[in-house]
């Protein structure tokens, strides 16, 4: 038996929320590592969770919590005041903007905060696309394994009179550079292609495709989410035009993410009202969670070498050793380079809902695919375009490593999913997984 939540010591605020959370029994709940020690009897039986799931999202680090705190309180004014709150304000928002903008070699005028990496997709191509069609630029360029806030906006792209064209990827999940080169042409006006993979880690060529979008005359936009601190960002060394990255992937609060702008990118506003972030952006900031951005993204560049190599070798741990144990399981997008904390595995002939909820029953936290997609029975349209049968797609599995892996978190995933997987295979009707929990 083991206990309700887990993680590393100095996230020991977490207990106060369970009361809130749990009504019922809290007797003895903090334990004096910060941990929680016991939870209402429905919780009784878990045994220790791991959470394999920080590409969907992170904790919220204790130093971001701690540089948020003042502007929840005290330092509570609006940076548009005149005033000696609001000038507080906005020396704390100005600094985040100029810190933020450091970590990945662009200046701060180059930054504009967002709620989310949702809203910088829709920005930057939507934003982008309605500045030139006057230009006789109309065309989105894009591929078809993105995120779905990149896919949407291109589609809304061809509902307001534009073309989409969707790029297509080999096997291995990256781009057909030659269909790519091929796409561009006099009408293009943005073209976007994530850099990192959110549902199988592999890495797009983002230099060179950058290059080729900005000879056509284009704009180019990067999705780069997932590759924030996990691959090298740097916009003086990159040329990409428009790069979005999201707070809570990296230890900030959900509902702050940012979009670099290089200077003279063409940009229409997705709102109006006021001249906030050089109009841009219009609304009153939020200089709590712009604060914490900037603390968490200086936290991840300053530990980025040496995470990278700790994720990298737990990712090859788990596919090495679970392809030993199961040697029909399939390593989608192996044969790319990827991101070292993402890996996404098919284990033939199961099903991942039935998986999840197995895993889950065990205290092993992971997904089939994006976070944004959870619900869906349909397969993954990443693994789809990228030639996976549908058998095969529907038996895929998304384990993404972070902050609160640790090599027991490892252990006990390689224990229990080889476990799973063959007690499933041994059932009389190998297609049914309803009990594979029991």
């Amino acid at each position: 038996m083991g206990t309700g939540f887990v993680g590393p010591s100095h996230y020991g605020w977490v207990p106060q929320l369970v009361p809130q959370l749990y009504p019922g029994r809290h007797d003895n709940l903090p334990s004096e590592d910060g941990c929680i020690s016991r939870l209402p009897l429905v919780t009784y039986w878990m045994p220790e969770p791991v959470y394999f799931d920080h590409a969907a999202t992170t904790p919220v680090k204790p130093e971001v919590v701690e540089a948020m705190a003042p502007y929840f309180g005290p330092r509570f004014g609006n940076p548009s005041s005149v005033h000696r709150w609001g000038r507080e304000a906005r020396v704390a928002l100005d600094e985040a903007r100029e810190r933020v903008a450091a970590c990945m070699g662009a200046n701060a005028d180059e930054l504009c905060f967002t709620s989310c990496g949702t809203e910088g997709d829709n920005l930057a191509i939507l934003g982008v696309f309605r500045t030139v069609r006057a230009r006789g630029r109309v065309a989105a360029v894009t591929t078809p394994i993105e995120h779905k806030a990149v896919l949407a906006a291109v589609h809304e792209v061809v509902r307001e009179g534009g073309e989409e064209r969707i790029v297509p990827v080999l096997n291995t999940g990256v781009i057909d550079e030659a269909a790519y080169h091929r796409s561009m042409d006099e009408r293009v006006a943005v073209a976007s292609v994530m850099w990192v993979n959110n549902e199988v880690g592999v890495i797009q060529p983002i230099k060179q495709l950058a290059e080729h979008a900005k000879a056509a005359g284009a704009v180019f936009h990067t999705d780069g989410v997932q590759a924030f601190a996990k691959v090298e960002v740097n916009a003086r060394e990159t040329p990409f035009d428009l790069l979005t990255i999201s707070g809570h992937k990296l230890g900030a609060p959900k509902g702050i993410g940012a979009l670099y702008i290089r200077r003279g990118t063409p940009l229409e506003p997705m709102m109006h009202g006021g001249s906030q972030d050089r109009g841009r952006r219009p609304g009153t900031e939020n200089v709590a969670f712009a604060v914490g951005l900037a603390v968490a993204a200086e936290l991840a560049m300053a530990e980025r070498e040496a995470e990278c190599t700790r994720l990298l070798n737990f990712r090859e741990q788990i596919e090495r050793e679970l392809l030993a144990r199961i040697p029909d399981a399939i390593i989608h997008g192996a044969g790319a380079s990827r991101a070292p904390h993402i890996t996404n595995i098919s284990i033939p002939g199961l099903s991942s809902e039935s998986l999840l909820m197995a895993l889950d029953l065990r205290g092993i936290a992971c997904s089939a695919g994006s976070a944004c997609q959870s619900g869906s029975v349909s397969a993954s349209h990443v693994l789809s375009a990228m030639g996976v049968s549908v058998d095969n797609a529907n038996a895929a599995l998304r384990f993404s490593t972070g902050i609160l892996t640790d090599e027991a978190a490892v252990a006990r995933l390689l224990e229990i999913l080889p476990m799973l997987a063959k007690k499933a295979r041994g059932q009389s009707a190998p297609s049914s997984m309803a009990h594979v929990g029991a």
